[in-house]
């Protein structure tokens, strides 16, 4: 029986998600309860994607340091998710923990404009209605 997913990147990924850095956390939290919903560390074999909304196919990479150097690694990885229907985005570390409400906002409002621009923040549902007085009742007659 073959496996649709290697087991090894899926613990890889799971070891992701139990440990992850303070970034993906200032992110996940202010965004984990809002719509379209993200999930952490998702395999899009070979590759792990840090966040991603998979109803919106936007993908999240959140680099440090460290990808200075690796940028022929990230170009090859970006164009593969690219190229299977992904947008990808990418945020330098320090800008997140900088400003991770702001962020927050950046990827809420990308992710509702690749589902064709719904509002991150709809209108309250009574705000534009006109109040229709209420008429008294009769009084019942016994």
């Amino acid at each position: 029986m073959r496996r649709r997913i290697d087991p090894d990147l899926t613990a890889r990924a799971r070891e992701l998600r139990n440990n992850p850095t303070p970034t993906e956390l200032a992110i996940w939290h202010r965004i984990s309860r809002h719509r379209p919903a993200f999930t952490r560390q998702l395999v899009v074999a070979p590759f792990i994607v840090d966040l991603a909304c998979r109803s919106a196919r936007l993908a999240v990479e959140c680099d440090g340091s460290q990808h200075v150097d690796r940028a022929p690694y990230d170009e090859r990885r970006s164009a593969y998710l690219v190229q299977r229907g992904w947008r990808l985005i990418r945020l330098w570390n320090s800008d997140v923990l900088a400003n991770s409400d702001g962020a927050a906002e950046y990827l809420l409002l990308q992710a509702a404009e690749c589902l064709g621009g719904t509002h991150p923040l709809p209108l309250p549902s009574r705000e534009g209605r006109k109040r229709v007085p209420r008429t008294p009742s009769a009084p019942s007659v016994d």
